[in-house]
């Protein structure tokens, strides 16, 4: 696969780093990634993945804008209030980059219909808001050995995981118990763009090859006090969903 004179000038900045060139472009063009759930999260995250010229993408999500999104769901104008989310990111993300192939799925994720909705890609970035849905996608991600990078968000904190099934902990193993669901949760829009932005990174390191994932780490972030920790999370070897891998 080769890339255009377009493409040459539009990612010189990023090929400059050292050890990403032609050849890790090459990568990103060649590569495929799902952005399940376009909110706070998944806007941010999406619009940086188009940026850094990841060649196709699927936007996964159910709903439609509403006007309480505005403040952190950065796809969203006040025109589109009332639009389906997927359809509104696939227009507004291929306006920003017209190299790449966006597809727009407007679906819930269940336990029946995962494969059919994502299907086989290089890496999944979580954008949900609800730990159902991430637990599917985490046990289909191991079930295929897809890396799967997860963020989660509340007010001013948020935290950020790279699982690498195999090599490190599912999201199962990290929160053996499903953690309580919240009907709406507080949050600053600046604290997804936040964590959507080091998602991004990941899923650049991860396919281009470069730098070290967070795999095994869990950061935390504390935007009140402005406190990011990192710590170790381990492999469960009796783990449900990836023990046997």
């Amino acid at each position: 696969m080769s890339l255009s004179s377009a493409e040459l000038e539009r990612y010189e900045r990023q090929m400059l780093i050292s050890g990403w060139g032609v050849e890790g472009q090459k990568k990103l063009k060649s590569a495929k990634a799902a952005v399940v759930g376009i909110g706070g999260l998944g806007c941010p995250a999406s619009i940086y993945l188009t940026a850094v010229g990841i060649g196709r993408m699927v936007l996964v999500d159910k709903g439609k804008f509403k006007l309480d999104n505005l403040n952190r769901q950065t796809l969203c104008w006040q025109k589109d209030v009332g639009k389906f989310k997927a359809d509104v990111a696939k227009e507004k993300l291929e306006a920003l980059n017209s190299e790449i192939e966006i597809e727009a799925v407007v679906a819930e994720i269940t336990k029946d219909n995962v494969y059919n909705v994502i299907g086989d890609v290089d890496v999944v970035v979580d954008g949900q808001d609800n730990w159902k849905t991430r637990f599917i996608i985490n046990e289909y991600c191991a079930t295929h050995n897809i890396p799967f990078i997860h963020a989660g968000v509340s007010a001013l904190h948020g935290q950020i995981t790279t699982i690498m099934p195999g090599k490190g902990p599912c999201l199962r193993c990290i929160f053996p118990k499903d953690p309580p669901e919240v009907e709406k949760i507080p949050v600053l829009g600046a604290t997804p763009a936040f964590l959507a932005s080091l998602q991004a990174m990941e899923a650049a390191k991860i396919i281009t090859g470069i730098g070290k994932p967070l795999v095994g780490r869990m950061l935390f972030a504390n935007g009140e006090e402005m406190v990011f920790e990192t710590v170790e999370v381990k492999r469960n070897m009796d783990c449900p969903v990836c023990g046997n891998l």
